[in-house]
């Protein structure tokens, strides 16, 4: 008998378990996320190319042909690659240049949302309103009385 209870739990945390899971995977935004990281990958690739092979020839001829890459530093047997890190240093800015120039691009072409500035009052009950208007009769009635006085003088 117990073994069967034992089962039976187990099987009901499992199907919670799919259920949470399905749940997690229908959400909008891991959807949302999968797109992108999909989308930002293939873009990866098209400003890769981009870098590697259109800008960084144009480079290399504008500073004299130097590669980086062969740079390094003998410490005992081992060598460290610095030209490596220097070269992947440069391909960052000249990635992150190129994705900012496209992203102004990309800003200018799409129509420009209209910011509505929403001045939201809060929402005054009616006994509030009436005490307002109250006020304001009273307000009113005093400087009746002032100028009338002052007239009258």
């Amino acid at each position: 008998m117990k073994k069967d209870v034992k089962k039976e739990l187990e099987k009901i945390k499992g199907n919670k378990f799919i259920n949470e899971f399905k749940d997690f995977i229908a959400k909008g935004n891991v959807v949302d996320l999968a797109v992108g990281v999909i989308i930002g990958g293939a873009f990866g690739k098209i400003v890769t190319s981009i870098v590697s092979d259109i800008l960084m020839p144009v480079i290399g001829v504008i500073i004299g042909g130097h590669d980086f890459t062969a740079l390094k530093i003998s410490f005992g047997n081992a060598n460290i690659m610095i030209g490596n890190f220097i070269q992947n240093v440069i391909d960052f800015l000249i990635i992150a240049i190129c994705i900012f120039v496209i992203v102004k691009l990309i800003n200018k072409l799409m129509p420009k949302k209209e910011e509505v500035e929403e001045t939201t009052e809060p929402v005054k009950s009616d006994e509030v309103v009436l005490l307002e208007e109250i006020r304001d009769l009273l307000k009113d009635n005093t400087k009746n009385k002032t100028t009338k006085k002052t007239k009258e003088k």
